[in-house]
């Protein structure tokens, strides 16, 4: 009945139910011709970014009006009515923002916030890996339903490209290095679980209704105005503390990549022609461990402390991701792109930027 309903309503006759069904899909999206249209620069595009608020996103917004775009900048509302980092951008930039408060599981509020825009940057969510443990419930609701709110939104006002947020936490601990896109995701954490929803729902989108998406998976991003939850952040601030500088496990490996490299990934995604429907790596390709970490930080302070692996920091035996490395050859081939800063440079610049910020962090609230 319901697929006479569609041949009428759309004027089809003939043909069987699958030409029918398909119709029925994408009858009336206007994203069919826009999606085709090639992206050259975001320059006086109309752009969305999803997280603006937060570490990456406010990195990524002041790019986008420096490279001459229309900025739209969803923040998450609480009743203090402030706009995370982006408080914290020069004002000449912010006042060129246009600054959307909102909730991502709200679908109405994703829907205003979406309308109009050309590019969408969908980085907001839920990242606190132990607070996942906590209350994993929120993560699902934030990362996978609001993802499906920012998909239904841009596949109903037709975008010209949708780049999805994801993260190298759903490889889980390598089974093999370096990880190249095509390696088994693996659900560690609450929160890397709620990631893996989220690519799923972002690429099912794009071949159930041609919403052109690509993704960028992110490694490890560090660097001015992180999270103290961070353990780039975290180990920074203790040592300018004058230490201990208290972790959970030492042995773990992580491929740290500067913010301004995968901010520039990220605009790569939004503008190369062939980056619709891929998943790309932005790491370094290389790993540090955590402990090997916390001490080229501490000789880069220049003070001497004790780095104590405590107890309670560290995260459940299966869930503690091992090792990420990244494969980097997608990017550098699909995209042009490559971590440029190298890893010292990149630590420096942050441990200058904390070290004037110091007022912002509390050094002792890094349990997690």
């Amino acid at each position: 009945m319901r697929v006479r309903a569609d041949r009428a309503r759309y004027g089809i006759r003939g043909g069987d139910t699958r030409e029918a069904l398909r119709f029925n899909f994408f009858a009336q999206r206007p994203w069919g011709a826009r999606a085709r249209r090639r992206i050259v620069t975001v320059a006086s595009r109309r752009v969305l970014v999803t997280g603006a608020g937060g570490f990456i996103g406010s990195h990524l917004a002041e790019r986008l009006v420096r490279e001459g775009a229309q900025v739209r900048a969803f923040v998450h509302y609480n009743s203090r009515g402030d706009r995370g980092w982006l408080d914290r951008i020069p004002a000449e930039t912010a006042r060129q923002i246009d600054f959307f408060a909102g909730d991502l599981k709200d679908p109405q509020a994703v829907r205003r916030a979406v309308a109009d825009s050309e590019l969408v940057f969908h980085l907001g969510a839920l990242i606190a890996i132990p607070y996942s443990y906590v209350n994993p419930l929120d993560f699902v609701q934030t990362n996978v339903l609001g993802t499906a709110h920012v998909l239904e939104a841009c596949r109903e006002i037709g975008v010209e490209r949708l780049v999805h947020t994801s993260t190298s936490e759903v490889y889980g601990t390598a089974q093999r290095a370096p990880i190249d896109e095509t390696h088994p995701l693996v659900g560690q954490s609450p929160y890397a679980a709620s990631k893996i929803g989220a690519d799923q729902l972002a690429e099912s989108y794009r071949r159930s209704f041609g919403v052109p998406v690509a993704t960028a998976r992110p490694f490890n991003v560090f660097g001015p105005r992180q999270s103290a939850r961070a353990v780039v952040a975290a180990i920074a601030v203790q040592c300018l503390a004058g230490g201990p500088v208290r972790l959970g496990s030492l042995r773990p490996t992580r491929d740290l990549t500067y913010v301004d490299d995968t901010v520039d990934g990220f605009l790569r995604l939004a503008t190369a022609p062939g980056a619709v429907g891929e998943v790309v790596n932005l790491g370094s390709g290389r790993e540090i461990s955590i402990g090997a970490l916390a001490e080229t930080i501490a000789k880069l302070v220049d003070v001497r402390v004790s780095i104590v692996e405590d107890e309670s920091r560290v995260r459940p035996a299966n869930s503690e991701v091992g090792r990420l490395q990244a494969g980097v050859d997608k990017a550098r081939e699909l995209l042009g792109w490559q971590a440029r800063v190298e890893l010292e440079e990149g630590l420096l610049r942050t441990i200058r930027w904390l070290e004037s910020n110091r007022e912002l962090y509390d050094d002792s609230r890094y349990a997690i």
